[in-house]
């Protein structure tokens, strides 16, 4: 075979798609692995990803999604991936160069959309490969709006080529009131920013093209789910693959999942895979490399080769802290001990300088409340790049715990490791002021030497607590118990470190600031204080839920 350059593929409804299409040595049909991006098909990185496919005997077609690149039609996120990726892969299976078994593959965008497609259920689709998949709406943006951060992806992908986001200054355009015209703030004006952040997340009619999780149980395909645990959209790998392994229609399905966390952000291993910043995870950080577990993955479901892929541990686990891989075989591991540390103090929680407490044992007596002033001209920093290829990892977050309005709580030194693996949740009994406000919770690693890295966080907006289908103000003098998803981990905390715990009402620019009122979310323009307040004690037991993990041996 030989590479073929911008073929023509045509829809369902007359729109045809560019793609190119790099083949493996010979003339033999091989069996074919499919990518659609909306970040061109001409990206200098593709070429030599196909490259490597090829050499081990497969097609690779890579193609520009609709309305981007060389492909006709109009983009519209997400919203077309569905369809017509299922007719891009029938109609690939049904080319001479093709044996007629089929693979997606992709990661971020790509990986949302090939869950779409696998919805539609192509009869010719043998495997998908996802990884740094996006969940469904509202998941990634607990807030009920889009991250601020995302008005520089809108960016990127606005009319047809790939953007420039340079030379903007992002963190000016990340505080820009109201959150609708922020496009306008970075300089261009985005019709598809303005309808996804214009629709609340109770319009279930607008969001429901984009959801496919409750869906899962239809898709009888094997499946690779890769991601990091610093991956800004960590929940929908594991969400995905959690519910494949309990919901896919037959158990030949169920086995065949695959899942790998590793010590990685959102590229996914691919630009390294042992240092995030200045963190680096060790030596075995590396033992696994992404391309050749997609290929072995590969191999065994399209090509028929008995290599083992199916005789191996379902889950690949990096356990950062102790710097080695784990196997799992169900998430959230089913040995996990859900551990409660109770918040404690004496109402002077506030900073790393305070009282705050983590304790095994819940509070025998009401204790005085912790209480702070949340300013969204003055929010909490969430230390991050300015762009939205990576946002945020394990960084150092002792100077933001000097801030009077971050509550700080610490579990005592440890004599012994302390293994924390899966979904780390906190339970808050807490009271506000305003008729509605933000909780924020962080869970950190105290080193001896004072560096508190971050490991996961969450927020929840107090409007949204009970679910998105309503939104329910605040009432002054009222406690409310709300719970924060703090997403997931693997770590290790090491003898004489400790457990942190950081609870305040922002995290800026991962998240948009409350602006306190119980106003528009997305047209508010003039925000208020809000005095917050986090209780503890017998009745009132606020709580940060652990997923430990005892006894673990090494490896």
């Amino acid at each position: 075979m030989k590479n073929l350059y911008n073929l023509t593929v045509p829809l369902r409804d007359g729109i045809t798609l560019a793609a190119d299409r790099y083949g493996p040595a010979g003339d033999a049909p091989a069996p074919a692995i499919v990518l659609g991006t909306p970040y061109g098909k001409n990206d200098p990185r593709r070429p030599a990803q196909a490259a490597l496919m090829a050499e081990r005997g497969y097609a690779v077609l890579i193609y520009d999604v609709r309305g981007r690149g060389d492909s006709d039609g109009v983009f519209e996120p997400y919203r077309n991936e569905g369809r017509d990726g299922y007719d891009v892969i029938e109609w690939v299976a049904a080319q001479d160069w093709c044996d007629g078994s089929v693979a997606s593959w992709g990661g971020s965008y790509s990986g949302h959309a090939q869950w779409l497609t696998a919805l539609e259920k192509p009869p010719h689709l043998r495997a998908i490969v996802a990884y740094a998949t996006p969940s469904d709406p509202f998941v990634d943006f607990p807030t009920g709006t889009r991250l601020p951060q995302e008005v520089c992806w809108y960016r990127m992908v606005d009319r047809r080529a790939l953007q420039n986001v340079t030379g903007i200054d992002w963190n000016a355009v990340y505080s820009h009131l109201p959150l609708y015209t922020m496009d306008e703030a970075a300089g261009f004006v985005s019709a598809a920013w303005r309808a996804d952040i214009g629709h609340a997340p109770g319009d279930t009619e607008y969001w429901a093209p984009l959801a496919y999780q409750q869906k899962l149980s239809v898709v009888d395909v094997p499946a690779l789910h890769i991601t990091g645990w610093y991956d800004d959209v960590q929940p929908g790998t594991l969400r995905n693959f959690a519910a494949m392994v309990s919901k896919a229609p037959t158990e030949k399905a169920r086995r065949a999942q695959r899942l790998v966390m590793g010590p990685w952000g959102h590229d996914a291993g691919r630009a390294g895979g042992r240092k995030i910043g200045d963190v680096d995870f060790g030596d075995h950080a590396e033992d696994v490399e992404v391309t050749e577990f997609e290929l072995r993955f590969l191999d065994h479901h399209l090509r028929g080769i008995d290599n083992g892929v199916d005789r191996e541990a379902r889950a690949r686990l990096f356990l950062m802290g102790r710097g080695e891989w784990r196997d799992a075989d169900e998430w959230p591991l089913p040995e996990t001990v859900w551990t409660s540390l109770y918040l404690r103090s004496a109402g002077d929680a506030n900073t790393r300088g305070g009282g705050g407490r983590l304790t095994t044992d819940a509070p025998a007596s009401e204790e005085p409340t912790d209480t702070y002033r949340y300013d969204p001209a003055d929010p909490v920093p969430f230390l991050t790049e300015p762009t939205s290829m990576q946002i945020g990892g394990p960084d150092d977050y002792a100077e933001v715990e000097d801030r009077d309005d971050v509550l700080v709580y610490l579990g005592p030194e440890l004599g012994e490791p302390l293994t924390v693996i899966g979904p780390v949740r906190a339970e808050l009994f807490v009271g506000s002021d305003a008729p509605d406000t933000d909780f924020t919770a962080k869970l950190v690693d105290v080193a001896p030497d004072g560096v508190r890295r971050r490991l996961c966080d969450g927020i929840v907006r107090a409007r949204y607590r009970e679910g998105f289908a309503t939104e329910r103000t605040l009432r002054p003098g009222v406690v409310y118990r709300v719970e924060v998803d703090m997403w997931s981990t693997a770590h290790e905390f090491s003898v004489g470190h400790r457990v942190g715990l950081e609870i305040s009402s922002s995290a800026f620019p991962k998240y948009d600031r409350n602006q306190n009122t119980g106003g528009s979310i997305v047209h508010g323009t003039e925000p208020r204080v809000a005095h917050n307040e986090i209780w503890h004690g017998p009745e009132r037991p606020s709580r940060l839920i652990l997923p430990v993990i005892p006894g673990l041996d090494p490896v």
